[in-house]
């Protein structure tokens, strides 16, 4: 008999505004155990300098995480100029100073130089794994370890504010872009060098900012329904986006009710004629009901790759 698991059988996405300070694996710690969720993951680690959007994904719609991680962010961000750390941040140690000196001009002309496409070196403290190991790991005993430059592309970058050498930027960018590496290499194309002393995180793919909610609006809601007698999950459940967002930027392909036992199991089903090695998302029938996402192939089949646990078959689990 398979183990029934520990925890609510919830499926959603929790817009959580993460406090500085914390790591993400710990916020998404309290987020699971808030809701007493049975299984829980988050789509992007912060560091636990920065704060903001981290979208965590609860039930079924872990399912689903890969497609925010693969998802482009924004950012804002606030640097101290004439200051470079070991780190790029705050946390870090402050290993050269240098004066300040640059034009307004200056800044703009280097700021394009990060617009677009470019190739970017990975900060050695870094999540980013060498030989099984965090790069992080590696930088706190002093070690350098080979990284290769990847791609990254900045898509808006727009000057905010520059008072007494702190200098705001807004930065929409790519996936695996590092806004401490922007800061860090922008300070030394200026000469003065620089480091992220503020960052935030303003969006995760097309998620409104206004959807966010702070560990301790949670908690304060799980204190409510305590005091009030009342189940938690009446609180904190309308807080829950559906599991399809995290794919909404999917062309959908509804297939008929009929259909869905075929799909359910696994087997391909022919469907109206799409674009081949196309990644949909699958609704069932005139309600539109979400049941996973799948790849049509060049024969017109639709085969699904991943597929929710429908509400139905956890009960008779």
């Amino acid at each position: 008999m398979a183990r029934r698991p520990k925890g609510r059988l919830v499926d959603g996405i929790v817009l959580l505004d993460k406090d500085t300070g914390m790591s993400s694996n710990f916020a998404l710690q309290r987020v699971k155990r808030i809701y007493n969720a049975a299984k829980a993951g988050h789509t992007g680690a912060l560091d636990p300098l920065a704060t903001g959007m981290l979208p965590i994904c609860l039930g079924e719609a872990t399912k689903f995480s890969q497609h925010l991680l693969d998802a482009d962010k924004r950012y804002l961000v606030t640097a101290k100029l004439g200051q470079r750390t070991d780190t790029s941040d705050s946390d870090g140690e402050v290993v050269q100073t240098r004066p300040v000196e640059f034009s307004m001009a200056q800044l703009e002309q280097a700021l394009e130089h990060f617009r677009g496409d470019s190739m970017q070196v990975p900060s050695m403290y870094s999540a980013l794994k060498y030989q099984g190991q965090p790069l992080y790991k590696y930088a706190r005993e002093g070690k350098e370890v080979p990284r290769e430059a990847r791609p990254i592309h900045v898509y808006e970058l727009k000057f905010i504010s520059w008072e007494n050498d702190e200098l705001t930027l807004d930065i929409h960018c790519s996936k695996g872009t590092y806004i401490r590496t922007i800061i860090d290499d922008l300070g030394e194309m200026l000469g003065c060098g620089a480091h992220v002393i503020m960052l935030r995180r303003t969006q995760v793919a097309g998620y409104p900012y206004e959807r966010m909610v702070s560990l301790a609006q949670l908690e304060a809601l799980l204190e409510q329904a305590m005091t009030e007698e009342r189940v938690p999950s009446e609180l904190l459940d309308p807080l829950l986006l559906p599991m399809d967002t995290a794919v909404a930027d999917l062309p959908e392909c509804n297939v008929p009710d009929a259909m869905a036992g075929y799909l359910l199991n696994g087997n391909p089903v022919r469907v109206a004629k799409l674009e081949a090695d196309t990644l949909v998302r699958i609704t069932l029938g005139d309600s539109k009901r979400f049941i996973g996402v799948g790849m049509m192939n060049d024969d017109g089949l639709l085969a699904p790759k991943r597929l929710v646990v429908l509400p139905e078959a956890k009960s008779r689990a």
